[in-house]
């Protein structure tokens, strides 16, 4: 019998940078998710659950939040745009109102097909658009030439990392815990992840000086820091904030000459307070101290895929530059020509996300109605998970959901349960995480995959999941597994 000849590639030859990346939210957990759900719907009825709940992931959609009625109009008219041949039945039997046949017009107008390339920055109408209402939100102008949309934030952030690291000592600050495309990301570029810890004692807060102490470890193992990752509100802790904080952060990007990424796609998801943007704190304290901060590089992000939106699978985003040198733009558009261009249908729902309907439009209150049920929707859940993890499990803390869609409760395991999780070499949370699937079908990311500080355990849950049943479900978990190992 003849031997087949060794493939070109295998584990040892691939990238190195490549194979020793991590990123937990699509990891073994959710490898293991998925086998159940298949198992599930093939009827397996030897499971003791009937249904998996992917808390592990932000994806509003795949559990079961309803796409905006408005957006997905306008973007089936863009798929076919035949359907306008017939505005009388899109009107009387599809219920379409006619602000959504004059916004898919207008689109099509300036994007001719969705299934074309389009300018590798972006549609320069829908530029405009996002340009308009950052200068609604933050009340500073912005110009459409600054904005670049994107294939979500992550294209953003991938494209922004490879500009700013020039080789194996570029360093850039990142929040620990952290989303974890950040540090999977440098990784792959052979660059150095900084990591400086949020304080769980004040709500995740960001302390400006445990950021300087990791500032000046690295710079005195030679690591050249360029640039600070902010996610506000936070990926994984749900914090928000304030003006003041967001002023301390600046004023180290400004002493340390270093370039602020402000991650803010989670911007329309706040419970407590208000969300302040980095460009309009920026623009603020420019005014006061022109000199202090002429000079700093600020890149804002934001994606269709969180708020009340939803749509992760459209794969819009955008990203603003702020305070760059022109001739580092111009390698910044040089890159994303390499890449054509962001999906057009995606440029085109970043369009409606930031342009809506208005008050007195015919649409206006139904995706008000909508927007307003699923916001009340998420903070409930929230409140509810909150409370479980405070009063109903033992030895968990959580802190209070102000933003963002995740909560990451601190967890504190008997010793034999962290004897067993080392005899089957498995991080503690991970070996936690690994159980409460197996019981109960709910996926949740050990803390492990984001970071902690040392000697603590977590792990972090959405709270999009439609209902209440499935945290009863976790409550239930917890107390079993307590007992198990007390």
């Amino acid at each position: 019998m003849s031997t087949l000849p060794p493939r070109r590639l295998n584990i040892d030859n691939i990238n190195p940078h490549v194979r020793v990346a991590k990123y937990a939210v699509r990891g073994e957990l959710a490898t293991k998710a998925e086998e159940y759900r298949i198992r599930l719907e093939n009827g397996d009825k030897s499971l003791p659950f009937s249904k998996v709940i992917s808390a592990n992931i932000g994806n509003p959609q795949q559990l079961d939040q309803q796409p905006i009625t408005f957006f997905r109009q306008v973007l089936s008219i863009l798929e076919y745009p035949k359907l306008l041949q017939n505005g009388e039945a899109l009107k009387n039997i599809f219920e379409f109102e006619q602000d959504v046949i004059d916004r898919a017009r207008t689109l099509l107008k300036s994007v001719r097909t969705v299934g074309a390339y389009s300018h590798s920055q972006g549609v320069p109408i829908i530029r405009k658009s996002v340009a308009r209402f950052i200068q609604l939100r933050d009340g500073f102008p912005s110009d459409p030439s600054d904005i670049y949309l994107c294939g979500g934030a992550s294209s953003g952030v991938n494209a922004l990392l490879h500009i700013i690291c020039a080789d194996r000592t570029s360093g850039v600050l990142v929040p620990i815990p952290q989303y974890p495309l950040y540090t999977a990301t440098l990784s792959v570029l052979e660059a150095q992840s900084v990591p400086y810890c949020l304080d769980e004692s004040t709500a995740w807060g960001t302390d400006v000086h445990a950021i300087r102490e990791s500032l000046s470890k690295a710079k005195a193992e030679g690591v050249d820091v360029r640039a600070i990752v902010v996610i506000n509100p936070g990926n994984p802790t749900g914090a928000s904030l304030t003006a003041d904080d967001i002023k301390d952060v600046l004023d180290l990007a400004a002493e340390e000459r270093l370039v602020v990424i402000a991650d803010e796609v989670y911007q329309t998801n706040v419970f407590i307070g208000e969300f302040t943007s980095f460009k309009k704190r920026l623009r603020e304290l420019q005014l006061e101290e022109p000199v202090k901060y002429g000079n700093i590089e600020l890149v804002s992000l934001h994606s269709t895929s969180k708020g009340m939106v939803g749509e992760c699978g459209h794969r819009g985003g955008y990203f603003e530059l702020v305070g760059f040198d022109q001739e580092v733009v111009a390698q910044i558009y040089k890159f994303l020509c390499i890449m054509l261009c962001p999906p057009v249908i995606g440029q085109c729902l970043v369009e409606l996300m930031v342009n809506p309907p208005k008050e007195g439009e015919p649409s206006y209150e139904l995706y008000q109605r909508e927007y307003t049920t699923i916001q009340e929707g998420l903070h409930e859940r929230a409140l509810a998970l909150y409370e479980a993890f405070n009063k109903s499990m033992e030895g968990v803390d959580c802190q209070e959901p102000q933003g963002a869609m995740y909560l990451f409760p601190q967890i504190r395991l008997p010793s034999k349960a962290i004897a067993a999780a080392e005899a089957v070499h498995r991080q503690p949370d991970e070996f936690y995480a690994l159980r409460l699937l197996d019981a109960t079908g709910i996926c949740v990311v050990p803390g492990s995959g984001f970071g902690q500080k040392e000697g603590t355990l977590h792990f972090r849950t959405t709270f999009l999941a439609p209902g209440t049943e499935w945290v009863e479900r976790i409550v239930e978990f917890h107390k079993a597994f307590m007992d198990e190992f007390r």
